[in-house]
């Protein structure tokens, strides 16, 4: 078990402060709300306590003080479609990491050195949501995707100079720009039918990704086609004489099928006789499997 995930694994007692669920928002946030505020000699004094003598409640005091600027954060992510309780719930445990790593001698207040880890926790879980196909896999492309749809909401529709000049800003190549910006306007398409009769529906993957290969009826429904067609194909070249059967053999059956000239000098005949024989005994095997 990773440090984090122990600590996170401690803190449980911090349900005696905060006994109301994140699914219950308005009351979570209400709740958060009434937490009072540390200053920054109170959150020094904690964090000296914390971290030299392992006061878990210290670390409690830590994180529910600064519970409210975690939902303030959640906020701005409410345009990808996920439920906001989940965004604040990975924004805490941003916040945790983020306690367990604010060192006293920091010269800064701990909301301020813990947006990082908060978003952080944020931006990944928004990336294993949002889409089913990821839309951003490298930290450069993770980067741009969350700056790059910022851009977006102010400036809709990119035309060439918007991407020129959104480029140049993030420091990127147009065509990296305009890739994303394809994966941004893309969207996911459910496997089966909706319920509703939209005509639209019509090419859900589900009408036309079906694999009759998995059918119990058709595999042996397959075969015992290829079962008759062998039996039929056996017995028909049989009624063959043996030099017309050899030809068949060799000129559409075996691996290393042998050319009419081959033949015609095994038997010591011209090419054009092989080839009546060979018609003349395929005229015979369709006769044999159309009846």
């Amino acid at each position: 078990m990773s440090d984090t995930l122990a600590m996170n694994k401690a803190l449980v007692p911090a349900s005696d402060y905060l006994p109301v669920s994140v699914d219950n928002l308005d009351a979570y946030i209400r709740q958060v709300n009434s937490f009072p505020m540390l200053n920054a000699d109170q959150e020094r004094e904690l964090a000296v306590q914390f971290h030299g003598n392992d006061d878990l409640e210290a670390a409690q005091r830590l994180i529910m003080s600064n519970l409210r600027f975690v939902v303030s954060i959640a906020r701005g992510y409410m345009g990808y479609g996920l439920p906001f309780n989940d965004l604040v719930q990975e924004g805490n445990i941003g916040l945790m990491k983020a306690v367990k790593r604010f060192s006293p001698d920091h010269e800064v207040r701990l909301i301020s050195y813990a947006v990082h880890w908060i978003k952080a926790e944020i931006h990944e879980f928004v990336l294993r949501n949002w889409r089913i196909v990821k839309v951003a896999t490298t930290k450069a492309q993770r980067k741009l995707f969350f700056k790059l749809r910022s851009s977006k909401k102010r400036l809709g529709w990119f035309n060439q100079e918007e991407v020129n000049e959104v480029a140049a800003k993030l420091g990127v190549k147009p065509e990296t720009v305009m890739e994303m910006e394809s994966r941004l306007n893309a969207y996911d398409l459910a496997y089966d039918n909706p319920l509703d009769d939209d005509e639209d529906n019509h090419y859900a993957p589900a009408a036309y990704l079906s694999d009759g290969r998995a059918d119990p009826a058709q595999q042996l429904e397959a075969e015992d086609w290829s079962s008759q067609n062998e039996t039929i194909m056996i017995s028909s070249l049989n009624t063959l004489d043996d030099r017309s059967r050899t030809i068949i053999q060799r000129r559409w059956l075996d691996e290393n099928k042998a050319t009419l000239h081959e033949l015609a000098e095994q038997y010591q005949v011209s090419a054009e006789r092989i080839r009546q024989l060979e018609n003349n005994a395929l005229k015979k095997l369709r006769v044999a499997f159309a009846a």
